[in-house]
């Protein structure tokens, strides 16, 4: 693109640059200088977008332009000043390159110098696409995006043509952050814990079924912490007690000392895990997923009747009601499904315990729900991929969509408001537990 342009499409860029000269920053720009510039677009019939729109032109000039100060500032004159001619370093043309940015590929002329000393650094050399393009494709990956899908949106809308490769690599710039963030400290004392695991598909010299364990935690403000993500054994076959000792134990070793109660889905001999870690820590089975296995044993016709056999007992206000509930059960359907009363004969240790706590409490931690909208948008990015070729492929996919989570930080504040009751009531029912992990 040369700086003169088609006369039907002309828009004065250097007024812009004139006008706002002496300004603190963008915030200072004259609003009228914008709009008679936007004006003057649209009266030439110049595009906002696209190959010699608006917006490229000035992408173009703004980059140039700061190009020209960096060069500036590495010779230690301006332009055409007398200085550069005693035979020492100076200017010495352009070399032309395309950019890839966030409105369309971008021709600039980057300033050289004599010496080639000059490293400039808003587009670096061999640099081909500007910061916010690389943001771009971690946020449509994020979304569950395929490098394809992202490849085609980018030469779509965009008109850039991007190679899959140059995708992935985008994407491994967020390994150095995961590893990170997995790492990270955590705070002394959480009220809560929620844990499940997701199976994705991986290939390990054949593709199958991987468990990735996800830990949620509530803090003591009521924020939702995301503690980690692990990449389960495949020879494990599934969702293991072993493991989920492994994992309690790292939480543990990065300054968790304390845990009120831990939230899981019935995983049998976790509680044995849990109490290893946290001697004081009460597991809890999620009610939600106790009536779900109940119901695999039922008949479709019986459902509707056993989930009203089922509801006073998950709804009753003490233990012992609801013993006297379950046997009422047991007398109505024992016979008939057998297995169902079993299923909750082996649950019931774990399934009792938020039965003794009021109703701000019962309702947080009698299901997995807080973990279940993270789960869903997983499952939502590993889903489109099919299978991941390794381990780490699939570790990346699933920390991108759980980083993505709440952009604009509404979910954060209505998370924090939900939580305010029962964390009122977790500070009175533990003693003070609670408020030392606030010091």
């Amino acid at each position: 693109m040369t700086d003169v342009m088609p006369e039907q499409q002309a828009v004065d860029l250097d007024e812009l640059g004139d006008e706002s000269a002496g300004t603190d920053g963008l915030d200072a720009v004259d609003e009228q200088l914008i709009a008679r510039l936007a004006g003057r677009a649209r009266a030439g019939g110049l595009a906002l977008t696209g190959e010699g729109g608006l917006l490229t032109q000035l992408t173009k000039r703004l980059v140039e332009s700061a190009l020209e100060g960096e060069i500036t500032d590495h010779l230690g004159y301006d332009r055409h000043d007398a200085a550069g001619r005693d035979g020492g370093n100076s200017r010495n043309g352009h070399r032309t390159k395309t950019v890839l940015t966030e409105v369309g590929p971008v021709e600039i002329d980057v300033p050289r110098d004599r010496d080639g000393a000059f490293e400039p650094k808003i587009v670096a050399k061999r640099q081909r696409r500007l910061s916010g393009v690389d943001e771009l494709v971690i946020s449509l990956s994020a979304k569950g995006l395929t490098t394809g899908e992202v490849q085609a949106h980018l030469a779509e809308v965009y008109g850039a043509n991007v190679s899959r490769q140059t995708i992935s690599t985008i994407t491994d710039k967020v390994i150095e952050g995961m590893a990170e963030w997995q790492n990270r400290p955590l705070d002394p004392v959480y009220p809560v814990i929620f844990i499940d695991a997701i199976n994705v598909k991986i290939r390990d010299g054949k593709v199958a079924n991987r468990p990735i364990y996800v830990a949620l935690a509530v803090t003591c403000d009521g924020h939702r912490d995301i503690l980690g993500l692990w990449a389960g054994d495949s020879a494990a076959g599934g969702e293991g007690a072993k493991y989920w000792l492994h994992v309690l134990t790292e939480i543990k070793n990065r300054g968790v000392n304390d845990v009120l109660m831990l939230v899981c889905d019935g995983l049998s001999g976790l509680p044995d895990a849990v109490t290893a870690t946290w001697a004081q820590t009460i597991t809890q089975t999620c009610v939600v997923h106790l009536l779900r296995n109940s119901f695999r044993y039922a008949a479709r016709q019986h459902f509707d009747a056993i989930a009203k056999a089922l509801r006073p007992i998950y709804t009753a206000p003490t233990e012992a009601a609801a013993m006297e509930r379950f046997l009422e059960f047991c007398e109505a359907w024992g016979e008939r499904y057998p297995a169902i009363v079993r299923l909750w004969e082996n649950a019931w240790a774990e399934f009792v315990p938020f039965l003794q706590f009021d109703a701000e409490i019962r309702k947080i931690v009698c299901t997995t729900n807080a973990i279940e909208s993270v789960n869903a948008r997983i499952r939502r990015a590993v889903k489109a991929r099919g299978h991941f070729p390794n381990e780490a492929a699939a570790l990346k996919c699933v920390y991108m969509a759980i980083m993505s989570l709440d952009p604009t930080g509404t979910g954060r504040r209505r998370w924090s408001m939900r939580w305010k009751p029962a964390l009122n009531a977790f500070d009175i029912a533990f003693d003070g537990r609670l408020s030392a992990g606030r010091k």
